[in-house]
C-alpha cells in the first residue's frame, strides 16, 4: 500500500511538473512575442541584448517603458485572477464560481467609479475602494449561502443578481458624470493594459507578494475542507477560517487588479477550468492556475494589439469574447450539464 501511494503522488508530482513546466515555456514565447513586435520591430535578440543594459536608446525606451511594464502586468493580473477564480471554485465547488459571476468583479468596479467620478480619487486609493465594494458583495454573499447545503448554486445565482445590481449603480454614475470623465470610466470598466505605468505594475506585484502566503495556506487546507467539516476539524482545520481567508484573499487580489486594469473578465473562470482537466486526480491547481492565467491574460492583449490591422482594442473585449464562448461551451458539455 505504501509503495503504491509512493507510484502515485510520484505520478502527480511529474505530471504537474509537466503541465507547470509548459505553462511557463508557453508565458516565455508570449513574453518575447510581447517584447518584438508592434510599430517599432525590435528583434528578439535585441530585445535580450536590451532587457541586459544594451541596445539603444530607441530601443530600450521601447522595451523597458512601453512593452515591458504592459507585458508585466498582463501577466501579474493574470496570475492573480487565475489564482482567485481557483480558490471560489475550490471553496465553493463549482466550476462556475469566480469574481465575475459572483458579483466580486461588479462591486468592486461599482465601488471604484463612484471613488473615480463623484470624488475624483485615482491611483492607490482607487484600489481601497475597489476593495471595500469586492468584500461587501463578498460579506453578503457568503450571509446568502451560509445555512444552505448547496450554498455554492444558490451563491452563483445571488451572484448574477448583485452584477446586475451593480451594473445598474455604474450606469446611473455614468449617465450623471460629465462626458470626459464618462469616456474614462467606460475604457476602464473594459478592462485595459495600454499606458501601465512602472508604479502601476509594482503596487500590483507587492500586493500580489503579499497575498502569495495566504494563497499557499488556502492550497494547503481547502483539499482538507472538502472532506467535510467533521474530518476537517479532526485533522486540526478550521473551516470557517480556511472559508474566510480563501474569501478575503480572493477579493483582495480581484480588487486591485479591477482598481489598475479594469475588471478584466472571465480569465478567473477559464484559468481554474484549464487547469484541472490538466493536472487530473481532482487536484485544485492554484498556482498552476495562476500560471494559466497569466498565459491567457498576455496572450488576449496581443490579440487586442495585433489581431485588427492597426486598430488596437482594449484586451477586456478580447477576454469578454473568449470567455463567453468558453462559457457556453461549459455549460453545453457534461461539466455544466447539472447546473
Amino acid at each position: 500500500m505504501t509503495s503504491s501511494v509512493v507510484q502515485i503522488r510520484s505520478r502527480v508530482g511529474r505530471r504537474r511538473a509537466l503541465v507547470v513546466g509548459g505553462v511557463l515555456v508557453a508565458v516565455a514565447i508570449l513574453a518575447v512575442v510581447s517584447l518584438s513586435m508592434g510599430d517599432y520591430p525590435i528583434a528578439p535578440a535585441d530585445v535580450w541584448r536590451t532587457l541586459w543594459g544594451g541596445g539603444d536608446r530607441a530601443q530600450s525606451y521601447v522595451v523597458l517603458q512601453v512593452r515591458l511594464p504592459r507585458l508585466t502586468m498582463a501577466l501579474l493580473v493574470g496570475a492573480a485572477l487565475g489564482a482567485a477564480g481557483a480558490l471560489l471554485q475550490s471553496l465553493l465547488r463549482n466550476p462556475l464560481a469566480g469574481p465575475d459571476l459572483l458579483g466580486i468583479s461588479g462591486g468592486a468596479g461599482a465601488a471604484a467609479v463612484l471613488a473615480l467620478l463623484t470624488l475624483g480619487i485615482g491611483g492607490p486609493l482607487l484600489a481601497v475602494f475597489a476593495f471595500a465594494g469586492g468584500i461587501v458583495v463578498a460579506a453578503f454573499l457568503l450571509l446568502a449561502g451560509r445555512h444552505r447545503a448547496d450554498g455554492g448554486y444558490r451563491l452563483i445565482l445571488a451572484g448574477v443578481g448583485v452584477s446586475f445590481l451593480c451594473l445598474a449603480i455604474t450606469s446611473y454614475l455614468m449617465v450623471r458624470a460629465q462626458v470626459e470623465l464618462a469616456q474614462a470610466a467606460l475604457i476602464w470598466l473594459t478592462g485595459s493594459l495600454a499606458s501601465t505605468p512602472w508604479w502601476n505594475v509594482a503596487t500590483v506585484g507587492v500586493v500580489v507578494v503579499l497575498a502569495t502566503p495566504a494563497v499557499v495556506a488556502c492550497a494547503r487546507w481547502l483539499p482538507l475542507t472538502q472532506m467535510g467539516a467533521p474530518t476537517a476539524a479532526s485533522l486540526g482545520v478550521r473551516t470557517s477560517t480556511v472559508r474566510t481567508l480563501a474569501v478575503f484573499t480572493a477579493v483582495l487580489l480581484t480588487a486591485v487588479t479591477c482598481a489598475f486594469v479594469g475588471p478584466i473578465s472571465f480569465i478567473a473562470l477559464c484559468a481554474p477550468a484549464i487547469a484541472r482537466p490538466l493536472l487530473g486526480h481532482g487536484a485544485i491547481g492554484i498556482g498552476t492556475s495562476a500560471a494559466i492565467g497569466a498565459a491567457l491574460l498576455a496572450a488576449s492583449d496581443l490579440v487586442a494589439q495585433f489581431a485588427l490591422p492597426g486598430t488596437s482594442v482594449p484586451v477586456g473585449v478580447v477576454t469578454g469574447a473568449v470567455g463567453a464562448l468558453f462559457l457556453l461551451w461549459l455549460l453545453a458539455t457534461s461539466k455544466g450539464r447539472n447546473l
